[in-house]
């Protein structure tokens, strides 16, 4: 657990999680959405987990970047609130939801998505590695290979959904869409650098990075 005696920090209850199901994850983030939009009172939370094999749609989505007829895909698929396109998640792939009251912050989307990926870049450094942003662009690189994906939801200043960090996953399900809708950038994975990386590993060094970069103070999260 990461203290910090900075004061006037912002609280943010950590879940760290294992293979949860889409719709479970998605449910909850709704919920906790729901309940800091009536009180916004309540702290601040980062959920880490890792999805079984599914493909999710977000607004900008385009029919063009599926590869496989949606009716007969061997994996789950939903079609979700998130900005942008068409992306995949399995384990080994590390995702963050953060729920976040930007009205405590910075009530700026753009300001918010460089912070994610600063969050992401801080990580790869840990391992003396350069991610890179592309101009134009929204995610992680490292030569050339995209291996974090951000797309966010907000509703009221309360943020939902978040980045998706390809540790060491099976990319063949990659091949069946065009992800994010980017089709001259690979996709990577920490792994083709560092072979035998963990994401229990890497989930390690997330909330450290993520309370550098957004200033909060991470808590126990509460008994069930």
């Amino acid at each position: 657990m990461i203290r910090s005696t900075k004061p006037n920090q912002n609280r943010c209850l950590l879940y760290n999680r294992g293979l949860m199901p889409y719709l479970d994850a998605h449910q909850w983030q709704k919920s906790l959405v729901g309940d800091r939009i009536h009180d916004p009172s309540l702290d601040d939370v980062l959920i880490l987990l890792e999805h079984p094999p599914v493909y999710t749609l977000g607004q900008g989505s385009k029919s063009e970047f599926i590869k496989f007829d949606l009716d007969k895909s061997q994996f789950e698929v939903y079609t979700i609130e998130r900005g942008g396109e068409v992306t995949y998640h399995c384990p080994g792939q590390l995702v963050g939801y953060p729920i976040l009251n930007l009205h405590r912050y910075r009530q700026d989307l753009h300001w918010y998505l460089r912070q994610l990926e600063e969050v992401i870049i801080r990580v790869l450094a840990v391992y003396g590695l350069q991610g890179d942003r592309l101009t134009g662009f929204t995610g992680v690189w490292l030569d050339g290979r995209k291996v974090a994906a951000i797309g966010i939801k907000v509703s009221r200043w309360i943020t939902m959904h978040g980045f998706a960090l390809n540790v060491c996953p099976d990319l063949t399900g990659f091949s069946q869409i065009v992800p994010c809708g980017i089709a001259d950038k690979p996709v990577g994975s920490l792994a083709e650098w560092i072979p035998g990386i963990t994401c229990q590993e890497v989930r390690s060094h997330i909330p450290k990075c993520f309370a550098e970069v957004f200033g909060v103070k991470f808590v126990d999260e509460p008994a069930s």
